[in-house]
């Protein structure tokens, strides 16, 4: 076996099966090269995956001349390894003991085998809300036997925590200026799964789906389709949508194929009015962006969305930071070299989804999100993960700072500065609409420009102004104060059994008196109109 000697493994048809493989004798060895071979018919071009794990121990270079790859040093004091589900709660729990004050744990649901999908706040007012205050919220292990991001973002808790006790300006004003929500395991019955049979033995695809064999990021509600359609029938384009598309009543049914782990997310999505997210999976190195879904059903196509710019620029702040992405040596994952592409694509032209998440969030709330696949290896060794943190760390944080870019403001009633909730924000130019939240408060995710933005509620006037978006590092405030319309001024009145002021008894007459000109006018003109015709006749 030694020198140049080669020696054949037989691999498993069955790509769960891991197959043990022995050499004939010990060996040792600076390099070990494998050669990955097939007997498929379309040769070494198909999408055959070989994944090895060389177990041995590092022997002394008598001579030094070949120094031995140090592993990563530890920069930050984490817990480096893989947490089961009660693990994962134990340390969430030591996190929120330690940082009270800006933390918060909570569950939005249960999965289909009844764990408690646990998320961590981190604010400097947990549990609540702040007026202007953008919401934030990473989600991974939707796929549990892709256990990377959810390592992550439980160093990401920690990691946010010592930081801040320590004064850390960057991680303060992050805390300070951002509602973030971390749901580290939105498949934790899949992630118990593959935890089980570990980083050595774990497959492809076992742990993959729910327990009730559901892929989740196939299983939102296809509202590509819906808009697609309606897009395709309706001849007044002034009356279609762009955003908010409600989930059609088929899927909403008790007896709707839809995992108990979706719906929870779905009800967390409606219930906090998120701005920005990224949805963590594994198995290749790459960021993808919307639409994840092709609008013909074709297996691959690149279809954009109204905010392509900025969904592009979201992707490449990610790929750019990340120390492994970024690396113009490393080698491709699989078959498709993502450096060509600067390691970002649209995830309908890398292959078609529909039911995603992304789309889901883009289309039926506020929120834009990414997919980041974080590593070639779904489940990598405990001992890869502090270098798998030194090149996420910096990423995880500056994708976060994202949420801060564009415009925010606050829409308010002229008269009572009360805020309007579900004022519908309209940028010029760019065919997808947001909408403000409870208290009147917004945020419009955007590339610096100047932009030209109308706001419209029911029952106000419109009202337009530009707003120019800067390169820096904060949002620009653009506010709007609207003026209620007679008629709603009237019906609050009525409706509070008040008298009608003199000022709206006044504007109401105009009003009467202009509807009664036009209506006039209107018939003296097909009078006329008839009169001409009668004359020619």
């Amino acid at each position: 076996m030694n020198g140049t000697e080669e020696a054949v493994f037989e691999g498993n048809q069955n790509s769960e099966v891991p197959v043990l493989g022995l050499f004939d004798t010990s060996t040792v060895a600076r390099y070990i090269r494998i050669n990955p071979q097939t007997w498929y018919e379309n040769g070494t071009e198909g999408s055959i995956c070989l994944r090895v794990e060389i177990l041995g121990c590092v022997l002394p270079d008598p001579n030094n001349l070949y120094p031995w790859q140090t592993e990563a040093e530890e920069k930050d004091k984490l817990d480096f390894r893989h947490h089961n589900y009660k693990e994962m709660r134990k340390l969430m729990k030591s996190v929120n003991e330690a940082c009270p004050d800006i933390t918060r744990i909570y569950s939005i649901g249960k999965s289909h085998g009844g764990l408690k999908l646990y998320v961590m706040e981190i604010s400097d007012n947990p549990g609540k809300h702040e007026l202007g205050e953008p919401e934030f919220r990473y989600v991974a292990g939707m796929h549990g036997n892709e256990v990377l991001g959810r390592e992550l973002l439980l160093n990401l808790m920690q990691f946010m925590c010592q930081e801040y006790k320590r004064g850390n300006q960057r991680i303060v004003r992050l805390v300070k200026e951002t509602r973030i929500h971390l749901l580290p395991s939105m498949n934790p019955d899949g992630y118990e799964i593959a935890f089980k049979k570990g980083s050595e033995l774990a497959g492809w695809a076992e742990g993959r789906y729910s327990h009730e064999w559901i892929d989740m990021n196939h299983n939102f509600a296809d509202l590509n389709s819906v808009m697609w359609k309606a897009i395709e029938l309706e001849t007044d384009t002034s009356k279609l949508i762009n955003h908010y598309f409600p989930i059609p009543e088929q899927y909403t049914s008790e007896q709707a194929f839809v995992a108990a782990e979706t719906r929870a997310v779905i009800n967390w999505m409606q219930d906090i009015p998120f701005v920005l997210s990224a949805n963590l999976h594994g198995g290749e190195l790459v960021v993808t962006y919307p639409y994840d879904m092709t609008r013909d059903w074709a297996p691959r196509e690149h279809t954009p969305t109204a905010d392509e710019s900025f969904f592009r620029w979201l992707a490449t702040v990610y790929a750019s930071t990340n120390q492994a992405m970024s690396n113009p040596d490393r080698r491709p994952c699989h078959n498709i070299d993502f450096l060509r592409y600067n390691n970002i694509i649209n995830g309908a032209n890398w292959h078609n989804v529909p039911g995603s998440m992304n789309d889901f969030s883009y289309l039926h709330t506020n929120c834009f999100e990414v997919t980041v696949e974080l590593s070639c290896d779904k489940f990598p060794h405990a001992s890869e993960l502090p270098t798998e943190w030194e090149n996420n760390r910096e990423s995880l944080l500056v994708y976060m700072e994202q949420v801060h870019r564009g415009l925010k403001g606050v829409v308010r009633d002229k008269d009572t500065e009360g805020g309007i909730a579900d004022a519908i924000i309209k940028v010029d130019d760019i065919d997808h609409h947001i909408r403000s939240v409870a208290d009147g408060d917004y945020w419009r995710l955007l590339n610096p420009g100047e932009y030209e933005v109308t706001v419209t509620a029911e029952g106000y006037y419109p009202s337009t102004r530009t707003c120019r978006v800067m390169y820096d590092h904060y949002p620009t405030i653009c506010d709007f104060r609207l003026t209620k319309t007679p008629k709603q001024r009237l019906k609050e009145i009525l409706a509070k059994g008040e008298k009608i002021p003199k000022d709206l008894q006044l504007r109401l007459r105009q009003l009467r008196l202009r509807k009664l000109r036009a209506t006039t006018k209107a018939i003296n003109q097909r009078r006329a109109a008839a009169a001409r015709k009668a004359r020619r006749v």
